[in-house]
């Protein structure tokens, strides 16, 4: 099926300076270190910018690498609200098989709201560990590798953990990730066609490897914005939004002050990163789903870039100063130049950032 349209509205309707917005365009643009694919921004529910720059096209799927693992995130929402996963459930208690095997404290103790949150006791990143100790099943793998640490004390990005929330969402439901969230997720939204990528297992990846449009993005960052409610449904609960979307391990314990902290170190959630202002998803080479609670707005990017810093530090520098409290009057111009620019965003780049191994992506 074809999305159906998102509502628009001249940004200056919503309160959105479009010279920020242009701003901000100049400024990507102008960053070597930065090749743009699309931006997409939302406010007060209405799209008040669209763009995507040559050869990317609205209706042209972009690997949203880890951004794929907050869909993931969905799908254990509306798992534990149907009863069918707990998050204080050992993950070993969703593969009995295994259970003889894994003897290690540590990982017999392992939740399922730790690998939610990357915190299941491991110091650094196991793939490449755990697909040696078993490159037929990546949660083998995982759980035969025993954690540094007590599960939920420490923070450490690690596939194998999404990898295993997603082989429980799929093993309780009996479906894919995609044909799991198609009713639930991607059919109410309206998103079209969507593929994610597939081990020797036959399972759906869960932590990248979700091929999907900006205009997919952005929706789901609306949905979270509005606390899992779409054109006035309830799709997913409001208290998966509010857990899966505030700090459940800390990024960065020694930092404290949000103006000393870089993006990546303002806490975890389930699957969603906390920003210094508001909370993302967040995938490699700067696949990004911003979600401004403050501002009512969600900003939705696709680019390649090995600089994502750069990226948040822009929209934090141009586009935060154009979100206003108010409909900002006389400013009808500014739209015009916006939505000209936007239609002529279609030129070459430099070239970018060259496409990272699929397992180690972000």
């Amino acid at each position: 099926m074809s999305a159906r349209p998102l509502p628009s509205s001249p940004p200056s309707a919503q309160g959105v300076d479009a010279t920020g917005v242009l701003a901000f365009l100049d400024a990507v643009e102008s960053t070597e270190a930065i090749e743009p694919h699309s931006l997409m921004i939302l406010r007060h529910g209405r799209l008040v910018t669209a763009g995507w720059w040559q050869p990317y096209t609205p209706d042209r799927p972009h690997l949203l690498y880890s951004l794929s693992k907050s869909f993931t995130s969905t799908a254990v929402g509306f798992a534990v609200a149907e009863g069918l996963i707990g998050l204080d459930a050992p993950v070993l208690s969703y593969f009995p098989e295994l259970d003889a095997e894994i003897t290690d404290p540590r990982s017999r103790a392992m939740l399922v709201r730790h690998v939610a949150a990357m915190a299941s006791g491991h110091e650094e990143e196991t793939y490449d560990r755990a697909h040696a100790l078993d490159p037929d099943d990546l949660v083998r793998g995982f759980l035969l590798l025993p954690p540094d640490h007590d599960p939920g004390t420490v923070f450490a990005y690690n596939q194998p953990a999404t990898y295993a929330l997603a082989a429980i969402v799929q093993r309780v439901t009996g479906e894919s990730l995609t044909a799991y969230l198609r009713p639930r997720l991607l059919d109410p939204l309206g998103i079209g066609e969507v593929a994610w990528l597939t081990d020797r297992s036959g399972r759906e990846i869960g932590f990248s490897g979700l091929h999907g449009t900006t205009d997919a993005i952005a929706r789901l960052g609306q949905l979270y914005l509005d606390g899992g409610v779409w054109e006035g449904e309830r799709l997913l609960s409001e208290e998966w939004v509010a857990e899966a979307t505030r700090e459940h391990t800390a990024t960065a314990p020694g930092v404290t002050a949000d103006a000393d902290r870089a993006d990546w170190e303002c806490g975890y959630g389930f699957q969603f990163w906390r920003s210094r202002h508001g909370y993302r998803g967040d995938g490699a080479y700067g696949q990004f789903c911003v979600v401004l609670p403050e501002h009512d707005a969600v900003i939705a990017t696709t680019a390649a870039t090995d600089d994502m810093q750069a990226v948040l530090t822009l929209v934090w520098e141009h586009l935060l100063p154009a979100f206003r409290p108010e409909p900002l009057t006389g400013r009808e111009d500014a739209d015009a130049v916006l939505a000209r620019r936007l239609a002529h965003l279609a030129l070459p780049q430099a070239p970018g950032a060259p496409a990272p191994p699929e397992r180690g992506a972000q």
